[in-house]
């Protein structure tokens, strides 16, 4: 098997993260992944704000812990209202891709960069992991003070957001759901 699929299947969501933050090299890859990925009409629509800042990651944990005891889902309550927990997983970089809301595809475009940014990470046996709490947070009126904090551009909305790091523990492989492909011939 190639190196690329390799890479592809063995790429999982990381939850645990060393506390040292990504060398200026392999963050610039990452960044670098996302610019070259595909979108509609190559209009490359895209913003990447990377958070390393660890006040500014606190400040976005503790605003986000607060939305999910406030959104009457059960689930999310209960795990906010533990203080261990950390929405970003205690990730020393994060990274959020928003997307020029006048473009074609954007909200497409952004997850397309951010799978890029994914399996680069993989590649260098970084860490990384889907975190969309952000995206709602930045959603409400409690997050737009915030997104201009983060110096999203103007006519830019946030798609994609997401931990990265260094593994402090592995992710299993979970299992493919069944059923969910058809090939017409």
């Amino acid at each position: 098997m190639n190196e690329t699929m390799n890479t592809i299947l063995n790429r999982r969501s990381i939850r645990a993260y060393k506390e040292d933050q990504l060398k200026e090299e392999e963050l610039q890859t990452i960044i670098e992944a996302g610019k070259f990925a595909p979108s509609a009409i190559n209009e490359q629509c895209w913003h990447f704000t990377i958070i390393q800042n660890k006040e500014l990651l606190h400040k976005i944990n503790k605003a986000c812990k607060e939305i999910m005891i406030k959104s009457g889902n059960k689930m999310f309550a209960e795990r906010a209202k533990d203080e261990n927990f950390s929405v970003l997983y205690n990730a020393p970089t994060f990274i959020i891709i928003s997307g020029d809301e006048k473009a074609v595809a954007p909200q497409v475009d952004c997850a397309l960069a951010m799978e890029n940014m994914f399996l680069a990470a993989e590649a260098m046996n970084i860490g990384s992991c889907w975190i969309h709490a952000v995206i709602n947070l930045l959603g409400t009126e409690e997050g737009k003070a915030l997104k201009e904090e983060l110096q999203i551009p103007e006519g830019f909305a946030p798609y994609c957001s997401a931990a990265f790091g260094n593994k402090a523990a592995d992710s299993s492989k979970a299992p493919r759901k069944e059923g969910t492909v058809t090939i017409l011939r």
